[in-house]
């Protein structure tokens, strides 16, 4: 069975950008490819999942991420951090356009892109993981049944500081997720570690 590590991808792996889809706007955030080396060296694979409804929205093609993967990918190959698969949801469902508009099974989060991974990877679920900045990313996570790490980038540190003050102020729920970390650096040195 292989150990996996499902990456978000916008505010995780890279600067948040307004539907990002032009390789000039692309700037992954600081210590990500080490910290993705980090976990390939401990024998994890890397899968990122990410959900794009800009395809469905209109403002950019399927060929338009694929692309971008291509792209980013080589940036991380360079520095010994590349990418194993990457899963992506093009629909949306309200705003999506034509056969893009739809409620489906790929979209985080649910978890269709997970399951999609397991064509390609025998998934060992009690040492996997799904890191994101977003609790969409951890509920996907915990819908398909790995642990869960909430990083402080992208929307991750707001989202993490609302839910302390809730829970100290006696109002909040459980956080739904089984670790925060400030970066991926420290995520991945949480992983290891553990």
């Amino acid at each position: 069975m292989e150990r996996v590590i499902f990456l978000d991808r916008d505010g995780t792996l890279n600067e948040e950008v307004h539907y990002l889809h032009r390789k000039e706007d692309l700037k992954l955030l600081s210590q990500v490819p080490e910290a993705l080396r980090v976990l390939k060296e401990h024998g994890y694979k890397l899968v990122v999942i990410t959900n794009q409804a800009g395809v469905a929205r209109g403002y950019y093609s399927e060929d338009d991420v694929v692309e971008l993967h291509g792209y980013m990918n080589e940036l991380l190959r360079q520095q010994g951090a590349e990418i194993d698969r990457f899963f992506y949801c093009p629909h949306h469902p309200e705003h999506g356009i034509g056969v893009y508009r739809q409620n489906c099974h790929c979209r985080k989060p649910q978890t269709g892109m997970f399951e999609a991974a397991e064509q390609e990877f025998v998934v060992d679920k009690a040492h996997s993981w799904m890191i994101g900045d977003k609790l969409i990313d951890v509920e996907a996570g915990k819908n398909y049944g790995v642990r869960t790490i909430l990083v402080g980038t992208g929307y991750g540190a707001q989202i993490h500081a609302e839910l302390e003050a809730a829970q100290a102020a006696g109002a909040g729920q459980e956080v739904p997720y089984d670790l925060y970390a400030e970066t991926l650096m420290d995520a991945a040195r949480a992983i290891v570690g553990a």
